[in-house]
């Protein structure tokens, strides 16, 4: 049975609203109109009463990085008449696609041609079409998944073909900041890449996503010209922390 406490509820809502304000500042400050920026709150290794409590509080976007733990908040959700926008923006594994085909808003981490395949294959197969993004590993390090700027442009001309799939832009993560503003590079020569590949993609009218930003350097990707935020720590607290009550 799931409870979800009203102090926990108000304490959520309380981290995303200082979130949205701190959104609608840096977009203020670049220039831009904070409707342009969606906000998802990375629920992963939280409970399922802290992603029921953010929705409760008015989020309407969740983000899950892996398809075990997705699936399972999903469902639960579901019963309890909770309907948020689902993004799965964890590296994704070719044979767990079958899983989350249908019940996903986005995904952002579609980092290879063979898993954009399974997902077109899956999607046909369903009869849907299924909004993803390519990840682009624009930083270099070899942590991060994702095509190379070199790559992704003929990346995007093969997922044009695919049935079952519609590319709405990219997904990047910058390195760890140690210093304030590390980040930005990363973030503005995506951007660059990202308008670049706009002639590129089948319907340009849909390429309109550019999910870069974490808790620590989502200022940063605001005013490189991010429209999706993914935050966690902000706004559910420290999981390292959480774990170790658990």
């Amino acid at each position: 049975m799931m409870e979800v406490t009203k102090e926990l509820t108000e304490r959520i809502k309380a981290n995303a609203d200082k979130v949205r304000t701190n959104i609608a500042e840096a977009c203020r400050e670049a220039g831009r109109d904070p409707s342009e920026v969606t906000l998802v709150g990375v629920s992963k290794v939280f409970p399922v009463e802290y992603a029921a409590a953010a929705v409760m509080g008015g989020l309407n976007d969740l983000g899950e990085n892996r398809v075990q733990e997705l699936v399972p908040k999903i469902e639960t959700l579901a019963v309890n008449k909770l309907d948020p926008r689902w993004h799965l923006i964890g590296t994704l594994q070719r044979n767990k696609v079958k899983y989350i085909i249908g019940k996903t808003y986005l995904i952002h981490s579609v980092n290879t041609l063979e898993l954009a395949e399974e997902i077109s294959k899956r999607s046909a197969a369903a009869g849907i079409v299924t909004d993803i993004l390519l990840q682009g590993n624009i930083s270099g390090e070899e942590s991060k998944h994702g095509f190379t700027p070199e790559e992704l442009k003929s990346a995007v001309e093969a997922v044009s073909a695919m049935e079952g799939v519609r590319m709405r832009g990219l997904m990047t993560m910058a390195p760890i900041e140690t210093a304030p503003g590390q980040a930005r590079p990363v973030f503005e020569r995506t951007r660059d890449i990202f308008e670049e590949l706009k002639t590129s993609v089948k319907d340009p009218s849909c390429w309109d996503t550019l999910s870069m930003g974490m808790s620590g350097d989502y200022k940063e990707a605001i005013a490189a010209g991010s429209t999706c935020v993914r935050i966690g720590t902000a706004i559910f607290g420290d999981r390292k922390a959480l774990q170790s009550q658990i």
